[in-house]
């Protein structure tokens, strides 16, 4: 299956496909998808993107889909998994000396004092609570967390701001901007007045590119939006 003959974006089973060759997959995530299963027993991603697989190629065995990267559930985005052992521990280790480039579409509820800005803390992850906390200085089991965001539009109550992530920690971008005031919009875990009625969260992940881990060939992906009234507001303020 030729590269070319993949940018065009495709719909099957509900599951949004933004690239496919013979040795990845990208696909739109949608919020409310796991990735891994958890305790609540609800059919992981990638089983889903086996049966499509199975289904779409007629295969008669066992498929294979390999988790490379993670997006948290209430996210939505561009999301790369391997469908050849090869290819996952190719792509693992490009996402582990951070290679491929990874940029986020967030709404906030409040403008960040500085339209463009570069944001480093030490993350420490609360197990209970699944919750990251930001802290200015190093402390005990912290990671260091670095990112850079610049504002690109604004409606009348809320502002999209562009994320380029140069680390990637447990809820990186929502525990930083929520640091700095600019609470992303259905968070409530990190501070937002009130959930999205879809139990969403307003973190995107735009664009993702990355080296196809046989050809080398550059993969550049671009994620639509969700299909919601203020995504799609900002959606088109960027095309103006």
């Amino acid at each position: 299956m030729s590269q070319s003959e993949n940018r065009t974006i495709r719909k099957s089973d509900n599951i949004q496909i933004l690239h496919l060759d013979n040795h990845t997959i990208v696909v739109n995530k949608r919020s409310g998808d796991i990735v891994q299963g958890d305790k609540t027993g609800d059919k992981p991603l990638p089983e889903e993107i086996k049966e499509y697989l199975k289904k779409k190629f007629n295969k008669p065995g066992n498929v294979f889909c390999g988790v490379v990267h993670r997006l948290d559930r209430p996210t939505t985005g561009a999301l790369v998994f391997a469908r050849t052992s090869k290819g996952l521990s190719r792509l693992n280790e490009q996402f582990r000396q951070g290679v491929p480039k990874k940029t986020y579409w967030a709404i906030v509820e409040k403008m960040p004092a500085q339209k463009n800005g570069r944001l480093e803390h030490y993350l420490k992850k609360n197990e209970r609570q699944n919750k990251s906390y930001a802290h200015d200085k190093e402390v005990s089991g912290s990671k260091k967390a670095v990112l850079e965001y610049k504002w690109l539009a604004s409606s009348d109550k809320y502002h999209l701001l562009e994320v380029q992530l140069e680390t990637g920690r447990h809820h990186q971008i929502r525990c930083q901007l929520g640091q700095i005031g600019c609470i992303i919009k259905g968070d409530l875990k990190y501070g937002a007045k009130r959930s999205n009625k879809d139990g969403s969260i307003c973190l995107h992940a735009r664009k993702l590119s990355f080296e196809h881990p046989t050809s080398k060939e550059l993969i550049a992906v671009e994620a639509p939006v969700p299909n919601d009234p203020l995504w799609k507001f900002f959606e088109k303020e960027m095309t103006k």
